[in-house]
Formats: structure tokens, C-alpha cells, sequence
């Protein structure tokens, strides 16, 4: 049995390659090349476009030049993408870096805002276009830099003795929906000496919100809540002197502390002469610009906030 039958082709097959095409005609020394670089794109491509049935209708009865240009497309299309995800991933690590230097957008100079903006649009063009999808919306995000001044205005007031932030996340719950779901704003932070260092408090914005657009939601604030209170030992050594026998009252302001859950509703006041029952939630415009699988951009309209998030890992609340 010659190789050609071996292997499966129907042609006369030599040392150079194929000869013959699958119709008895003779190849000359080009087209060989030509009917080579098919077999090899054939056999590169996915299984599912190279499975004898489809691969009949396709490519077995096109002209070898047809044949050779299919080949360079195939080879264009993966070699666009790689550059196009290799640009990508080097504008979202400068995005971060630039991030990184300002303190969460603390510090940020007007050069380092507009550095930091023309880069944030090179990361927006990639995503420009496409519908939000839900799915990758869902999960924890660690911010990483902001200008909206409700959040930096949180970041200064930690610059004083009095208070210090930790990290601040938004936890979106949204899997397997189409048109909105709930999203949680939070802020761990600490009163040095009161409770611990970082995260003895922590405060959660909770909101519901809808899809409006195929790049924007609007968020409908509803509750505030402060809880997970972490008391310092310092403070637990002033309530409850660890030489002296604690009492139940001391006990029971201990317990008090540390479940500790404040909630406020956030809605408008009503409009003179309205029922109370009219108070509507306190509303945001949310434009999300870009979107994959660590990385999320999001500009707030009205204030012009923006916010720029890494995903991080799931987050467990009270």
C-alpha cells in the first residue's frame, strides 16, 4: 500500500507532496505548494470546521489560489489577534500603574489625570460597542483609583488621626440576569486605639440596579449599614480590665459593640404636601465603559466620577 493510500489521500503522493489533486489532475511545482498549504490549514483549523462533511462543501472544491488565500487570511486573523490582546493587556497594566501611584486618586496631580485619562480611553476603544454582559459583571471588584468626589472626600477624611479607610469594594450579584440585579458599595475602615487597624468597621451601601442601555445602568441606593465591628483590644481593656472579674454589664457592652448593625434607608424626602409612602430611592447614572474578566471602568454620570476596578475575591458581608 503506497503512503498516499495509507494516509487516507486519494491522490499519487511523492516525497515533494501531492501530485495529483483529488480530481486526477496534475499539479505543477506551485500549485503543489499551494495544495500543501491547504492540507496544513485544514489540519490546523478547529475540529469542528475540519470535519470531513463540512471540510467536502468548503475547501475540496475551491482553485489553489482560493485555497492559498484562505490560508493567509486564516494566518492574518490569528496574528491580528494576538497583537490586538498583547496592546490590550499592556494599556490595562499602564492603567494600573498610573493607578497605583495616585493613592486610590487621593493624590493625583492634573498631570497625572490627564496621563491617566488618555490611557483609560486607549482601554475604553477595546470594549466600545459590545453589549454589557451580566455575567462578567457578577462578583467582587477592588477599587483602585476614583475622582468622584463623595469617595475622595472619604479617602481625605482618612488622612486625619481620627479615622483610617481600608479598602473599598463593590460586590455585584447579577449571575444569570438580563436586566439588572443588586450591587453592594463598601467601605472597610478603623478608628485607631477603638477598633482594630484596617477593617474594624465596615460600611455597606446596598442598591438595586437596572440595565437601561447596552453600556449603562442606573443605581436606586436604598439602605446604609455599619456592622462587623471589630473592637481593639485596647478599648476591650477599658471596658473589661482583663485583673479584674468581669461583670454582666461589662459582658453585655461587649456584646453590644461587636453586633452592632446600624441601618439608615436612603431616600429623597418627600415634596411638600405628598405622603410619606412618595419618598423614591436616591438614584445614579452608571456607564460602564470597559469590561473583561479582571478589569472594570466605570464613569458616573452627573458627577463625572470615575472608577476604575480590578476583580478580587468573593466578598462575604454581614
Amino acid at each position: 500500500m503506497s503512503r498516499a493510500v495509507a494516509n487516507g489521500c486519494r491522490c499519487c503522493c511523492s516525497s515533494s507532496g501531492c501530485v495529483v489533486d483529488i480530481y486526477g489532475k496534475k499539479l505543477d511545482g506551485r500549485a503543489r505548494e499551494w495544495n500543501s498549504s491547504m492540507r496544513w490549514a485544514v489540519q490546523s483549523l478547529p475540529r469542528q470546521f475540519s470535519a470531513p462533511g463540512r471540510l467536502k462543501g468548503s475547501f475540496s472544491r475551491i482553485s489553489p489560489i482560493q485555497r492559498l488565500g484562505t490560508v493567509k487570511a486564516l494566518t492574518a486573523s490569528a496574528a491580528g489577534a494576538a497583537i490586538h490582546e498583547g496592546t490590550l493587556e499592556k494599556s490595562k497594566y499602564e492603567l494600573l500603574r498610573l493607578a497605583n501611584e495616585t493613592g486610590r486618586g487621593l493624590t493625583v496631580s492634573a498631570d497625572q489625570r490627564a496621563e491617566i485619562e488618555e490611557v483609560l480611553v486607549d482601554v475604553e476603544k477595546f470594549d466600545a460597542g459590545k453589549p454589557l454582559k451580566l455575567s462578567e459583571l457578577d462578583g467582587t471588584w477592588l477599587l483602585q483609583y476614583t475622582t468622584a468626589p463623595d469617595v475622595v472626600g472619604i479617602l481625605q477624611a482618612a488622612q486625619t488621626p481620627f479615622i483610617k479607610v481600608g479598602q473599598i469594594f463593590q460586590k455585584f450579584e447579577c449571575k444569570e440576569r438580563v436586566d439588572g440585579g443588586s450591587v453592594k458599595n463598601v467601605v472597610r475602615w478603623s478608628i485607631p486605639g477603638a477598633l482594630q487597624e484596617d477593617d474594624g468597621a465596615t460600611l455597606v451601601v446596598d442598591a438595586s440596579f437596572s440595565v437601561v442601555s447596552p453600556r449603562s445602568i442606573v443605581l436606586s441606593f436604598q439602605e446604609a449599614k455599619l456592622g462587623d465591628v471589630l473592637i481593639s483590644e485596647e478599648l476591650q481593656g477599658l471596658i473589661a480590665p482583663a485583673i479584674l472579674p468581669r461583670s454582666f454589664f461589662t459582658l453585655q457592652i461587649l456584646q453590644f459593640l461587636r453586633s452592632l448593625n446600624i441601618r439608615v434607608p436612603l431616600v429623597r424626602p418627600p415634596l411638600p404636601g405628598a405622603q410619606r409612602s412618595s419618598r423614591v430611592p436616591i438614584g445614579l447614572r452608571y456607564y460602564l465603559t470597559y469590561l473583561d474578566h479582571d478589569m472594570l471602568v466605570g464613569r458616573a454620570l452627573g458627577n463625572g466620577g470615575i472608577f476604575i476596578f480590578s476583580r478580587t475575591q468573593r466578598l462575604e458581608l454581614f
